[in-house]
Protein backbone atom coordinates (compact mmCIF):
# COMPACT_ATOMS: atom_id res chain seq x y z
CA UNK A 1 0.00 0.00 0.00
CA UNK A 2 1.57 3.20 -0.69
CA UNK A 3 1.69 6.36 1.20
CA UNK A 4 -1.51 8.29 -0.53
CA UNK A 5 -3.63 5.22 -0.24
CA UNK A 6 -2.51 4.45 3.14
CA UNK A 7 -3.27 8.31 4.05
CA UNK A 8 -6.69 7.98 2.74
CA UNK A 9 -7.55 4.60 4.67
CA UNK A 10 -5.83 6.58 7.98
CA UNK A 11 -8.00 9.64 7.26
CA UNK A 12 -11.28 7.59 6.52
CA UNK A 13 -10.90 5.51 9.71
CA UNK A 14 -10.63 8.74 11.58
CA UNK A 15 -13.38 10.62 10.11
CA UNK A 16 -15.84 7.36 11.21
CA UNK A 17 -14.15 7.03 14.46
CA UNK A 18 -15.15 10.53 15.43
CA UNK A 19 -18.69 10.36 13.61
CA UNK A 20 -19.40 7.25 15.42
CA UNK A 21 -18.20 9.42 18.82
CA UNK A 22 -19.67 12.49 18.13
CA UNK A 23 -22.82 12.53 15.80
CA UNK A 24 -25.10 10.59 18.29
CA UNK A 25 -24.74 13.39 20.96
CA UNK A 26 -24.47 16.00 17.80
CA UNK A 27 -28.31 14.59 17.22
CA UNK A 28 -29.27 14.83 20.79
CA UNK A 29 -28.16 18.39 21.60
CA UNK A 30 -30.10 19.29 17.87
CA UNK A 31 -33.17 17.38 19.28
CA UNK A 32 -33.10 19.21 22.72
CA UNK A 33 -34.13 22.12 20.89
CA UNK A 34 -37.17 20.82 19.25
CA UNK A 35 -40.77 21.58 20.16
CA UNK A 36 -42.63 18.81 19.58
CA UNK A 37 -43.24 15.92 22.97
CA UNK A 38 -42.22 13.52 20.41
CA UNK A 39 -38.53 13.24 20.71
CA UNK A 40 -37.89 11.57 17.11
CA UNK A 41 -40.46 13.72 15.35
CA UNK A 42 -38.82 17.61 14.53
CA UNK A 43 -42.06 20.02 15.61
CA UNK A 44 -39.93 23.10 15.36
CA UNK A 45 -36.75 24.75 17.45
CA UNK A 46 -37.80 26.18 20.72
CA UNK A 47 -36.12 26.23 23.97
CA UNK A 48 -39.24 25.46 25.91
CA UNK A 49 -37.55 22.41 27.23
CA UNK A 50 -34.92 24.28 29.03
CA UNK A 51 -37.41 26.01 30.74
CA UNK A 52 -39.02 22.60 31.57
CA UNK A 53 -35.64 21.40 33.55
CA UNK A 54 -35.16 24.67 35.29
CA UNK A 55 -38.35 24.43 36.29
CA UNK A 56 -38.24 20.76 37.71
CA UNK A 57 -37.15 20.39 41.27
CA UNK A 58 -36.84 16.96 41.12
CA UNK A 59 -34.08 17.21 38.21
CA UNK A 60 -31.77 19.64 40.18
CA UNK A 61 -32.52 17.75 43.53
CA UNK A 62 -30.60 14.98 41.86
CA UNK A 63 -28.00 16.99 40.36
CA UNK A 64 -27.36 18.57 44.26
CA UNK A 65 -27.15 14.89 45.47
CA UNK A 66 -24.97 13.57 42.80
CA UNK A 67 -22.77 16.59 43.24
CA UNK A 68 -22.37 16.16 46.84
CA UNK A 69 -21.50 12.29 46.32
CA UNK A 70 -18.66 13.06 43.78
CA UNK A 71 -17.41 15.68 45.77
CA UNK A 72 -17.07 13.75 49.24
CA UNK A 73 -16.43 10.18 47.22
CA UNK A 74 -13.26 12.21 45.20
CA UNK A 75 -12.02 13.78 48.36
CA UNK A 76 -11.72 10.20 50.42
CA UNK A 77 -11.21 7.96 47.18
CA UNK A 78 -7.90 9.94 46.89
CA UNK A 79 -6.79 10.25 50.40
CA UNK A 80 -6.70 6.25 50.70
CA UNK A 81 -5.91 5.48 47.38
CA UNK A 82 -2.61 7.86 47.69
CA UNK A 83 -1.79 5.61 50.95
CA UNK A 84 -2.37 2.29 49.53
CA UNK A 85 -0.27 3.74 46.61
CA UNK A 86 2.31 4.52 48.99
CA UNK A 87 2.65 1.42 50.96
CA UNK A 88 2.50 -0.47 47.80
CA UNK A 89 5.48 1.39 46.16
CA UNK A 90 7.38 2.52 49.26
CA UNK A 91 7.04 0.29 52.14
CA UNK A 92 9.07 -2.74 50.20
CA UNK A 93 7.71 -6.72 50.81
CA UNK A 94 5.97 -6.07 53.86
CA UNK A 95 3.85 -9.31 55.35
CA UNK A 96 0.99 -9.37 53.61
CA UNK A 97 1.54 -7.02 50.91
CA UNK A 98 0.31 -9.65 48.07
CA UNK A 99 -2.89 -9.93 49.79
CA UNK A 100 -3.14 -6.49 50.11
CA UNK A 101 -2.52 -5.62 46.56
CA UNK A 102 -5.04 -7.90 45.60
CA UNK A 103 -7.67 -6.26 47.55
CA UNK A 104 -6.86 -3.03 46.14
CA UNK A 105 -7.36 -4.23 42.52
CA UNK A 106 -10.35 -6.56 43.08
CA UNK A 107 -12.73 -3.81 42.30
CA UNK A 108 -11.04 -3.07 39.08
CA UNK A 109 -12.22 -6.49 37.75
CA UNK A 110 -15.18 -7.10 40.29
CA UNK A 111 -18.68 -6.93 38.12
CA UNK A 112 -20.38 -3.49 39.37
CA UNK A 113 -23.33 -5.88 40.25
CA UNK A 114 -21.58 -7.86 41.85
CA UNK A 115 -20.47 -4.97 44.18
CA UNK A 116 -23.64 -3.56 44.57
CA UNK A 117 -24.85 -6.62 45.37
CA UNK A 118 -22.51 -7.28 48.29
CA UNK A 119 -22.38 -3.49 49.43
CA UNK A 120 -26.16 -3.69 49.93
CA UNK A 121 -25.57 -7.29 52.12
CA UNK A 122 -23.07 -5.79 53.90
CA UNK A 123 -25.18 -2.45 54.90
CA UNK A 124 -28.09 -5.08 55.89
CA UNK A 125 -26.28 -7.22 58.19
CA UNK A 126 -25.04 -4.08 59.58
CA UNK A 127 -28.49 -2.39 60.32
CA UNK A 128 -29.54 -5.56 61.94
CA UNK A 129 -27.00 -6.00 64.71
CA UNK A 130 -25.78 -2.02 65.19
CA UNK A 131 -29.06 -0.44 63.44
CA UNK A 132 -26.49 1.31 61.15
CA UNK A 133 -27.79 2.43 58.41
CA UNK A 134 -30.85 3.67 59.63
CA UNK A 135 -31.59 4.20 56.09
CA UNK A 136 -30.30 4.07 52.34
CA UNK A 137 -29.17 7.23 50.51
CA UNK A 138 -26.25 9.98 50.56
CA UNK A 139 -24.31 7.92 53.22
CA UNK A 140 -24.16 4.58 51.69
CA UNK A 141 -24.24 5.76 48.51
CA UNK A 142 -20.66 7.54 49.10
CA UNK A 143 -19.14 4.77 50.93
CA UNK A 144 -19.90 2.49 48.13
CA UNK A 145 -18.36 4.80 45.14
CA UNK A 146 -14.97 5.46 47.75
CA UNK A 147 -14.78 1.60 47.96
CA UNK A 148 -14.17 1.45 44.33
CA UNK A 149 -13.05 4.89 43.53
CA UNK A 150 -9.81 4.58 45.86
CA UNK A 151 -8.72 1.33 44.24
CA UNK A 152 -7.94 3.59 40.84
CA UNK A 153 -6.75 5.82 42.71
CA UNK A 154 -3.97 3.68 44.08
CA UNK A 155 -3.54 2.25 40.87
CA UNK A 156 -2.40 6.26 39.47
CA UNK A 157 -0.51 6.84 41.98
CA UNK A 158 1.49 3.45 41.97
CA UNK A 159 2.35 3.82 38.40
CA UNK A 160 3.69 7.71 39.83
CA UNK A 161 5.39 6.47 42.17
CA UNK A 162 7.33 3.48 40.47
CA UNK A 163 8.06 5.28 37.35
CA UNK A 164 9.82 8.62 39.45
CA UNK A 165 13.14 8.50 40.82
CA UNK A 166 13.82 8.73 44.70
CA UNK A 167 17.04 11.05 44.84
CA UNK A 168 15.17 13.66 46.10
CA UNK A 169 13.63 11.88 49.18
CA UNK A 170 16.72 10.09 49.77
CA UNK A 171 19.37 13.83 50.05
CA UNK A 172 16.25 15.21 52.53
CA UNK A 173 16.61 11.91 54.45
CA UNK A 174 20.57 12.35 54.61
CA UNK A 175 20.19 15.99 55.66
CA UNK A 176 17.90 15.18 58.31
CA UNK A 177 14.45 15.57 57.53
CA UNK A 178 11.89 13.16 58.93
CA UNK A 179 10.20 10.61 56.90
CA UNK A 180 6.73 13.28 57.52
CA UNK A 181 8.38 15.97 56.07
CA UNK A 182 9.93 13.95 53.10
CA UNK A 183 6.09 12.80 52.39
CA UNK A 184 4.87 16.53 52.85
CA UNK A 185 7.25 18.51 51.19
CA UNK A 186 8.96 16.16 48.81
CA UNK A 187 6.68 13.46 47.73
CA UNK A 188 3.27 14.92 47.98
CA UNK A 189 4.13 17.87 45.51
CA UNK A 190 5.84 15.28 43.14
CA UNK A 191 3.07 12.58 43.07
CA UNK A 192 -0.14 16.20 42.91
CA UNK A 193 -0.35 15.48 39.14
CA UNK A 194 -1.47 12.05 39.98
CA UNK A 195 -3.51 13.09 42.87
CA UNK A 196 -5.44 15.51 40.81
CA UNK A 197 -5.90 13.01 38.29
CA UNK A 198 -6.83 10.56 40.95
CA UNK A 199 -9.74 13.18 42.24
CA UNK A 200 -10.90 13.94 38.93
CA UNK A 201 -11.52 10.29 37.78
CA UNK A 202 -12.93 9.79 41.09
CA UNK A 203 -15.54 12.26 40.65
CA UNK A 204 -15.98 10.82 37.28
CA UNK A 205 -16.64 7.80 38.23
CA UNK A 206 -19.39 8.59 40.81
CA UNK A 207 -21.10 10.82 38.95
CA UNK A 208 -21.54 8.34 36.23
CA UNK A 209 -22.38 5.26 38.39
CA UNK A 210 -25.90 4.11 37.93
CA UNK A 211 -25.64 0.07 38.54
CA UNK A 212 -23.92 -0.01 42.61
CA UNK A 213 -26.25 2.97 43.26
CA UNK A 214 -29.15 1.43 42.23
CA UNK A 215 -28.44 -1.28 44.90
CA UNK A 216 -27.15 1.02 48.04
CA UNK A 217 -29.83 3.88 47.30
CA UNK A 218 -33.32 3.73 49.15
CA UNK A 219 -36.24 5.93 48.93
CA UNK A 220 -35.60 9.61 48.73
CA UNK A 221 -32.15 8.66 47.51
CA UNK A 222 -32.12 9.42 43.66
CA UNK A 223 -29.10 10.12 42.04
CA UNK A 224 -28.71 11.95 38.61
CA UNK A 225 -27.84 8.59 36.52
CA UNK A 226 -30.67 6.76 38.28
CA UNK A 227 -33.67 9.74 37.32
CA UNK A 228 -31.86 9.51 33.94
CA UNK A 229 -32.47 5.67 33.57
CA UNK A 230 -35.67 5.81 35.18
CA UNK A 231 -37.17 8.82 32.75
CA UNK A 232 -35.73 6.77 29.68
CA UNK A 233 -37.52 3.24 30.34
CA UNK A 234 -40.82 5.53 30.22
CA UNK A 235 -39.76 6.66 27.15
CA UNK A 236 -37.31 9.87 25.68
CA UNK A 237 -38.59 12.78 26.86
CA UNK A 238 -37.05 16.56 25.08
CA UNK A 239 -36.32 17.53 28.67
CA UNK A 240 -33.53 14.98 29.47
CA UNK A 241 -32.16 15.60 26.19
CA UNK A 242 -31.77 19.55 27.34
CA UNK A 243 -30.20 17.87 30.95
CA UNK A 244 -27.27 16.03 28.42
CA UNK A 245 -26.95 18.58 26.53
CA UNK A 246 -26.18 21.03 29.38
CA UNK A 247 -23.60 18.00 30.97
CA UNK A 248 -22.18 17.90 27.86
CA UNK A 249 -21.61 21.46 27.65
CA UNK A 250 -19.78 21.60 31.25
CA UNK A 251 -17.77 18.43 29.64
CA UNK A 252 -16.24 20.30 26.80
CA UNK A 253 -15.48 23.44 28.68
CA UNK A 254 -13.69 21.25 31.24
CA UNK A 255 -11.79 19.60 28.55
CA UNK A 256 -11.16 23.05 26.63
CA UNK A 257 -9.68 24.42 29.73
CA UNK A 258 -7.84 21.66 30.89
CA UNK A 259 -6.04 21.87 27.16
CA UNK A 260 -5.65 25.62 27.29
CA UNK A 261 -3.53 24.51 30.68
CA UNK A 262 -1.43 22.01 29.54
CA UNK A 263 -0.72 23.95 26.42
CA UNK A 264 0.42 26.99 28.60
CA UNK A 265 2.63 24.60 31.03
CA UNK A 266 4.12 22.87 28.20
CA UNK A 267 4.95 26.06 26.38
CA UNK A 268 6.35 27.73 29.50
CA UNK A 269 8.85 24.43 30.09
CA UNK A 270 9.92 24.66 26.64
CA UNK A 271 10.84 28.45 27.49
CA UNK A 272 12.30 27.25 30.68
CA UNK A 273 14.71 24.98 28.89
CA UNK A 274 15.70 27.37 26.48
CA UNK A 275 16.63 29.85 28.84
CA UNK A 276 18.65 27.44 30.57
CA UNK A 277 20.20 26.19 27.45
CA UNK A 278 21.33 29.67 26.93
CA UNK A 279 22.26 30.49 30.40
CA UNK A 280 24.86 27.36 29.92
Amino acid sequence: MNNGKRSIFLLSSLAFGIAFLYVPMIMLVIYSFNKSKIVPIWGGFSTKWYGVLFESPEIWEAVSLSLRIATVNACFATILGTLAGLALVRFGQFKGRTLFSGMISAPLVMPEVITGLSLLLLFITLKEFIGWPDQRGFTTITIAHITFSMAYVAVIIQSRLAGMAQDLEEAAQDLGAKPLRVLTDITLPLIAPGMLAGWLLSFTLSLDDLIIASFVSGPGAVTLPILIYSRVKVGLRPDINALATIIILVVAIGVITAGFIMLRQQKQRERDLKMTAEEA
